[in-house]
């Protein structure tokens, strides 16, 4: 097994050298020095147009790698600090493009700036992208990893609480709501016994009104008892019916 192992190593990094020796074949000595020359010249150039300001900078609009490539480089300019001046790069070889890596160096930080050169005319190779790269330690991008996590996670956490609170007050706007009506039933109750009263008056005005005869008979009747001449000395408002037997009566 071990055996095994150790030679699919082996083929491993031949196959690695192999692919190197053969990049580093299509790349030319002279036009890869040619070419990190070319991109370092053109960065300290975009360098002395952002030292001079915006209004500097937009009069570059019309080509937009070298714009874009401004605006990267001044945002990375915050981080870098003071560029001391470039050192070296690579270049790759990807289909009809260069990739040239320009290893800058600067007071806060160092950076790689990335310029992406069309091969599609090797006689007039041309700059169609310009990107700055700042290289932190590792203990800065774990301070800003972790930063984001936790900028993420309260996020989070902040609109978790805020949607408990919404939620929590839809149960008093439900207790707002019943409130209401047993005000209004409570009114309806207080309004029934008045109610009934005047039907009772009512009643009690139809009672005299259709009986009218009757209440004539029962008050010549009861003046006769009391032995006087007429029924101006009382009123008969009302008759009611008697429920009693007349056993109960004596």
């Amino acid at each position: 097994m071990r055996k095994l192992l150790a030679i699919l190593g082996v083929i491993t990094c031949m196959i690695g050298l192999c692919a190197c020796a053969q990049e580093e074949e299509t790349i030319d000595p002279a036009m890869k020095e040619s070419l990190i020359t070319q991109c370092s010249s053109v960065l300290s150039s975009i360098d002395l147009v952002v030292a001079q300001g915006e209004e500097a900078i937009a009069q570059n609009r019309a080509n937009a790698a070298i714009y874009n490539g401004m605006l990267s480089w001044q945002r990375a300019l915050e981080d870098i600090g003071q560029f001391n001046g470039t050192e070296g790069g690579t270049v790759q070889v990807k289909e009809d493009e260069f990739v040239v890596d320009i290893n800058v160096n600067g007071s806060s930080h160092d950076a790689v700036v990335e310029f992406v050169v069309d091969n599609s005319d090797p006689t007039q190779p041309i700059i169609t992208g310009i990107a700055a790269n700042v290289s932190y330690m590792l203990g800065e991008n774990m301070t800003k990893a972790l930063m984001n996590t936790i900028l993420g996670m309260g996020t989070v956490f902040i609109v978790l609480i805020f949607i408990s609170l919404l939620i929590s007050c839809f149960g008093l706007f439900s207790k707002i709501g019943a409130k209401k009506p047993k005000k209004e039933t409570d009114s309806a109750v207080q309004s029934a016994p008045a109610a009934d009263s005047v039907v009772e008056q009512i009643a009690q005005k139809e009672e005299l009104t259709n009986d009218a005869e009757l209440v004539a008979v029962i008050a010549a009747a009861v003046a006769a008892y009391e032995g006087s001449g007429s029924t101006d000395g009382f009123v008969v408002r009302s008759i009611r019916k008697s429920n009693k037997s007349k056993w109960q009566n004596a």
